[in-house]
């Protein structure tokens, strides 16, 4: 079902969030999530899925150099952590009193900030 208004799609984390790999090399590490790209669905996370990068010589570096970064984590290998109780979770939908739409622990219910 294709969004009306805002055609970014709904992902169930967002920057800042505490996340917990479940699938892959870093499988069972926990991380924070450094920026989020919705169209094609990746998130860096911080510390997490290092790869090394060979850079040319360039005349501030005659030598070159090799770096070491992180790289994007597909979202369906993510999942959030309960701030409440330290472990992964699920995440719901629901509105709050003020009718807004927030996030929700399906593992404790409450409600997650941010």
């Amino acid at each position: 079902m294709e969004r009306k208004f805002n055609k970014q799609p709904k992902l169930h984390i967002r920057t800042d969030d505490t996340v917990m790999v479940i699938s892959g090399d870093e499988k069972g590490k926990k991380g924070k999530v450094l920026s989020v790209d919705f169209k094609k669905r990746r998130a860096l996370v911080e510390g997490l899925n290092i790869v090394t990068k060979h850079v040319k010589p360039t005349a501030n570096k005659p030598q070159g150099d090799i770096q070491k970064k992180e790289a994007p984590i597909h979202v369906s290998n993510l999942m959030l952590v309960d701030p409440k109780s330290g472990e992964a979770t699920k995440i719901g939908r629901k509105k709050n009193d003020d009718g807004k739409l927030v996030r929700y622990s399906k593992k404790t219910g409450e409600v997650i900030n941010g």
